[in-house]
């Protein structure tokens, strides 16, 4: 069976959807050549961000998969020695549902191995779960980024204790407990007349959350940057990006939103955006989630509607591209890299930046293609495991990745 199909038999069964015939399938891939394959679905799905607070659901999908592995090891073991096999009751514990049933299937695995191990070495000690040997490793990135004030002051954010960090054209500029920043009016004071220009700068490595003086949301992706006023008390709302960003806008027909990004503007109609703007990438990407944003250079403009992404080439020229995936362009944004038939260069430039990693190769760029999910709170190494399965092979040395052929 191939990986892909594993991994459409997983899914179902994560949905409660499988026959009887698929979970027996599934169950029969513990080991076996493809054990490692299908313990790297189950660990991915334990770091899944998705809640579900379905308890009942959770019970029932735990049990039976419980009760589907006492059935298994039933197969070839007296009843007394799988006695003490006993399902977890979850309903205590405020599990979701997807995570628990994925924990229950490594269970499996490891309750397997040791009854393999109990038959074939019964005065050994049992090695529930197999170990990989230690290796160097890298690990995913965080909440890493800089603030430079108007007056030139750098605050690392890493290391800022939560809470005040500065006031500026009576404004005041907070940390949060959960990491953003924050800009509130100081109502003590009137309103400053002259813009005070900010900039938050993340790292190879960073993001960071921002939340604009008008209650404006903004995401940064790793190694980008943006530019604002710490208040909008101009005629209209202007930012400036470098790398990638994600926009929750505020609406304000009398106070228009304008990104400007590498030689074009985006403005808000009243939407949320995400733009594609690194400069190693072949096209500046603008993809419209919700409401409408007009896109516009010196070639010319267009107005977006949701569903369709802006791309910006060399040429400058702007075409719509309305079959774009969505989920793709926002992927970074919910915890994720989503790939589609991405080539190795692609998927490498993403690594590069997320784990402050330069990327060199070995003789010739692999001409292959990877499609799928990857968590990106995975380590480096773990993507390493995910991608070998489309032929796609590295190793790591120091901060270096090193594609082979």
């Amino acid at each position: 069976m191939e990986n892909h199909q594993l991994k459409e038999i997983f899914s179902r069964y994560l949905e409660n959807r499988c026959t009887a015939g698929e979970v027996e399938t599934l169950i029969g891939y513990f080991n076996t050549d493809n054990e490692a394959y299908l313990r790297l679905l189950i660990e991915q799905e334990l770091e899944s961000p998705e809640p579900d607070l379905n308890d009942e659901h959770l019970y029932t999908l735990t049990a039976e998969a419980f009760e589907n592995i006492r059935q298994q090891i039933g197969k070839n073991n007296k009843p007394a020695e799988i006695r003490h096999i006993n399902i977890p009751n979850h309903k205590k514990q405020r599990l979701w549902p997807r995570i628990a049933v994925a924990a229950s299937l490594l269970l499996i695995l490891s309750v397997t191995a040791y009854f393999i191990t109990h038959q074939q070495q019964p005065n050994s000690k049992p090695n529930l779960v197999a170990k990989r040997l230690p290796q160097h490793d890298i690990a995913p990135g965080g909440n890493k980024a800089v603030l430079i004030l108007a007056n030139g002051q750098q605050i690392n954010l890493t290391n800022a204790k939560n809470g005040r960090l500065a006031k500026e054209a009576n404004m005041l500029i907070n940390k949060t407990a959960d990491g953003k920043v924050v800009y509130q009016s100081d109502k003590q004071n009137k309103a400053a007349t002259e813009l005070a220009y900010n900039t938050l700068k993340t790292p190879r490595g960073g993001k960071y959350d921002l939340t604009l003086a008008d209650g404006t949301r903004v995401w940064l992706n790793a190694a980008s940057s943006i530019t604002y006023p710490s208040a909008f008390n101009g005629p209209d709302r202007q930012v400036e990006i470098t790398g990638e960003a994600y926009f929750e806008v505020v609406h304000n027909a009398a106070k228009p939103f304008r990104v400007k990004v590498a030689g074009q503007t985006i403005e808000d109609l009243g939407t949320h955006f995400n733009i594609n703007a690194y400069a190693d990438e072949p096209a500046i990407k603008t993809t419209l989630l919700e409401g409408s944003i007009r896109v516009s250079n010196s070639t010319g403009n267009l107005v977006l509607k949701p569903g369709q992404q802006a791309v910006i080439k060399a040429d400058q020229n702007i075409t719509i591209d309305a079959g774009a995936d969505m989920e793709e362009a926002i992927a970074w944004h919910q915890g994720l890299f989503k790939f589609n038939e991405a080539s190795t260069e692609m998927v490498m430039r993403q690594l590069s930046r997320w784990y402050d990693v330069d990327v060199s190769y070995e003789g010739k760029i692999p001409p292959r293609q990877f499609s799928g999910k990857i968590y990106r709170n995975a380590s480096a190494l773990k993507v390493s495991d995910i991608l070998s399965y489309k032929q796609i092979h590295f190793r790591l040395e120091g901060r270096k990745i090193i594609v082979m052929p």
